[in-house]
């Protein structure tokens, strides 16, 4: 007996669940002082441009997102703020903009938010984005090819790029519940 699946509705579902239920909510008190924590020295962030520590910072405006090419081995510790922005514009919102129209975004043309209120609407407008881009997708929408500006992705099925996102995004929102529950016991840190 065949079942039909609503493939669709269980990519979307995916990530959701963890999204919305769980880690969502708990950036609804998010603090600047959080957001721009720097638990160890040489921290990557969002900053003002003329304090990045990076040679590669990257941003419209007056602020900027630490970055450097080629990444340093091992990769720099990032705040909140730069995990953040790297789900705001590396995982959504590039993608809803290559493949809904969702604008023109890219590291270097985001004005990077240094408060904690301005980063939760960068990350709500790009999830928002790419997840209603991601609904309306049908059974053969998702079977298509990426194309050409989705690198090891370009050639594979676009639910398999639906499928890596989630990953990429519950992955990085785990990472940002664990420095949340860090500067929770930071005291006991240094003692």
């Amino acid at each position: 007996m065949r079942v039909d699946i609503a493939w669709t509705d269980q990519l979307v579902d995916q990530l959701a669940f963890q999204w919305d239920g769980y880690f969502r909510p708990r950036l609804d008190e998010l603090t600047d002082e959080q957001y721009l924590w720097e638990p160890v020295d040489g921290c990557w962030s969002i900053r003002q441009r003329s304090e990045a520590v990076t040679s590669h910072a990257i941003g419209e405006g007056p602020n900027a997102i630490d970055y450097v090419v080629p990444e340093p081995e091992p990769v720099p510790f990032t705040t909140i703020a730069w995990r953040m922005g790297h789900i705001s514009i590396g995982v959504f919102g590039e993608r809803a903009a290559n493949h809904f129209g969702a604008g023109d975004v890219s590291y270097g043309a985001t004005a990077w938010p240094i408060d904690a209120a301005g980063g939760l609407a960068l990350l709500d407008r790009h999830h928002d984005a790419w997840l209603a881009g991601v609904a309306t997708m049908s059974a053969d929408d998702l079977a298509r090819p990426c194309g050409p500006h989705e690198g090891p992705f370009a050639d594979r099925p676009f639910a398999e790029l639906v499928l890596h996102i989630n990953r990429e995004a519950l992955h990085h929102a785990a990472e940002i519940a664990v420095i949340l529950d860090l500067y929770a016991h930071r005291a006991s840190l240094h003692a």
